[in-house]
């Protein structure tokens, strides 16, 4: 399970710096569990948030003190995040990290308590009572806007709300995004950009393999976008996608890929010190902007009802609205050029400017991390709670990880990475006595005598586990891993709550 993925990052770092009042020193890992399990008090973890980063942080903490009880609280019914209502329906091979976060939770000294909304159910300082550290995890609930005239228009929708309708998000199940349009337009270079694209132009057939909801196949079916065109405001040599997706999108069965050769004339030189991960991309887009395809490629490109292309060096100005000033009927864009080389490099509008005639907008610029509670610092220029290796500022005993932490980026490795270190650095704080065990902590105890006097009715990880199976009964009636459950209130009733 877990243990190959562990040991492969421990490999890269058998040992661990832990900072202690006389100084820095290295403890070899063979340590690390002996001193952790010598501890006279069991320590209360409560994590904040169910995603990769709550479980992977739950996952470390568990498996190097032997006595931490943890417990992980999530708004939702249903456990995982953005790897259940993020990852696209056709990549299940990422969801297979669901197995290992599974495994956490069924440990003894793991509990989940879904459908808790804290900062509002219950607050960050009654966590703090209860528990002897806190860790927030919560994720990214909000995404970033374009800020430019028309952008609240009908048929301009967030990659965000797009990506939870179609993987069945409760809050965005109302959304049915208006596919009328033969025209589409996303704001993005970056992997979910590629994703919302390639949704809009996989067939059907490849679509109802997947987890993707009832509802949206439907629309899907509806659908008459033929074209997506992806813009940027930078070049080829900044786009933030990865080669996969890419590789995905030029070999779509229905779509054929159209790249503009100017775009990437004369770019060998530009790759010379770029990493290898870089080059290896842009070569790929050069390739297929520059090269007569194969044969084979050559006619199912020709015979593809489908396109899509990137455009470059082009910055939203304006959604352009119909007649009745109602719908988004085109966008106006600055051509720009770049200033500067490489990732730093920026876009400078030339005064130039083009329209391009669309009525389905799709901004994937990023998506936001929120304040949670009042009593949490937040930095709301950054997105991010202030915090130096995942110890809260100014908060001892409150900790983060994730996109809250470090902000909105990078894959579930990434993310790994980072709740490992949050989870190393209060294990530290254990060790060093930085975070205080001053007798024992209520935990969930406290905490489900709060909610009970507010009438809130926890799920737990068996509750969810009633939800799945009945999720993946529903899936195999139609063909589908599963049929996810869109209603919150329908999960609760099926788990008598």
């Amino acid at each position: 399970m877990n243990r190959s993925g562990v040991a492969l990052c421990w490999k890269k770092a058998p040992a661990f710096r832990f900072l202690l009042p006389n100084g820095s020193r290295k403890v070899p890992f063979t340590q690390i569990g002996r001193f952790r399990s010598t501890a006279d008090v069991a320590p209360q973890i409560c994590i904040v948030g169910s995603g990769p980063a709550g479980f992977y942080t739950a996952q470390h903490l568990l498996k190097h003190h032997k006595l931490t009880q943890v417990d992980i609280y999530e708004k939702l019914p249903v456990p995982f995040g953005l790897v259940r209502f993020g990852v696209a329906p056709d990549h299940p091979e990422v969801k297979n990290v669901i197995n290992t976060f599974t495994q956490t939770a069924h440990s003894d000294r793991c509990s989940f308590y879904g459908n808790v909304t804290v900062g509002k159910d219950i607050t960050v300082e009654e966590l703090r009572k209860a528990y002897h550290a806190v860790v927030l995890s919560y994720g990214a609930e909000d995404n970033q806007t374009l800020g430019i005239p028309g952008e609240d228009l009908a048929g301009v929708y967030t990659a965000r709300a797009f990506v939870g309708w179609y993987n069945g998000l409760p809050e965005n199940r109302y959304l049915k995004p208006d596919l009328s349009s033969e025209t589409a337009v996303v704001v993005g270079h970056g992997n979910v950009a590629l994703d919302v694209a390639r949704i809009l132009l996989s067939p059907l057939e490849i679509l109802r393999k997947t987890d993707i909801t009832e509802e949206a196949l439907i629309e899907l079916a509806r659908s008459k976008v033929k074209r997506v065109c992806l813009i940027g405001r930078r070049g080829p040599l900044q786009v933030a996608f990865t080669i996969k997706e890419l590789r995905e999108m030029i070999n779509l069965p229905s779509a054929r890929p159209v790249l503009d050769p100017a775009d990437f004339k004369g770019i060998g030189d530009a790759l010379k010190d770029v990493p290898r991960p870089r080059k290896r991309l842009t070569e790929l887009m050069a390739k297929t902007a520059l090269e007569e395809p194969a044969e084979e490629v050559a006619g199912r490109w020709v015979s593809a009802s489908r396109e899509w292309s990137l455009k470059f060096l082009r910055s939203p100005l304006q959604v352009l609205p119909t007649a009745d000033g109602k719908q988004a009927r085109a966008i106006r864009m600055a051509v720009t050029r770049l200033e500067g080389s490489g990732d730093t490099a920026k876009a400078i509008p030339t005064g130039e400017v083009e329209e391009l005639l669309c009525g389905l907008i799709l901004s994937s610029i990023g998506y936001k991390s929120l304040p949670i509670d009042p009593s949490v610092p937040f930095d709301p220029k950054r997105g991010v709670i202030p915090n130096n290796l995942g110890r809260v500022l100014g908060a001892p005993g409150l900790y983060c990880s994730g996109w809250v932490k470090r902000g909105p980026t990078g894959v579930i490795i990434t993310t790994m990475n980072d709740s490992f270190d949050t989870a190393q650095s209060l294990l530290e704080d254990l060790h060093s006595g930085a975070l205080v065990l001053s007798g024992a902590k209520e935990g969930s105890e406290m905490v489900r005598s709060i909610l009970e006097s507010r009438k809130i009715q926890p799920v737990s990880f068996l509750d969810w586990e009633k939800i799945d199976a009945a999720e993946v009964a529903r899936g195999k009636l139609v063909g589908k891993p599963r049929e996810k459950m869109v209603d919150p209130h329908e999960m609760l009733e099926l788990i008598g709550h």
